[in-house]
């Protein structure tokens, strides 16, 4: 993708980001009633999967608690910080002392690892693992 249609697409993602905020902060997960569908892996086998919890994180972050979009998904409540830096960096902005972490980030490995080990962790029934299951 050429460096200038990435920032043509700037605009309308920011649109869709904030349309997204605004769902998120009128409408109530918790709620019966509410448009988000459930989570089809966890209905069907009663174990959360590594994307469990995102919608009410979202939610609790869009009403700015933190403390309990953490408690809902802490995996994709640390990467959602990641996202800024991620749209600079694809626009341009790659500064030679980040390139290490940027690789980090960019590893097959690191995400072969992580999100298994996020799915699998937040499922054991001990101590501190069930601190990661949603709720």
């Amino acid at each position: 993708m050429s460096k200038r249609l990435l920032q043509l697409s700037l605009a309308p993602a920011a649109l869709a980001a904030g349309a997204g905020l605004w769902i998120f902060w009128k409408f109530d997960p918790n709620l019966p009633g509410n448009p988000f569908p459930p989570c089809i892996f966890h209905a069907l086998t009663g174990f959360y999967c590594a994307g469990c919890g995102i919608t009410r994180a979202l939610h609790a972050l869009a009403h700015g608690d933190l403390v309990t979009a953490t408690k809902m998904n802490a995996l994709a409540v640390g990467l959602l910080f990641l996202l800024p830096w991620a749209v600079l960096w694809h626009l341009g902005w790659q500064p030679r002392r980040l390139m290490p972490l940027a690789r980090l980030f960019g590893s097959p490995w690191l995400w072969g690892t992580l999100l298994p080990g996020f799915w699998i962790a937040r499922n054991l029934p001990w101590l501190p693992f069930t601190w990661l299951a949603p709720g």
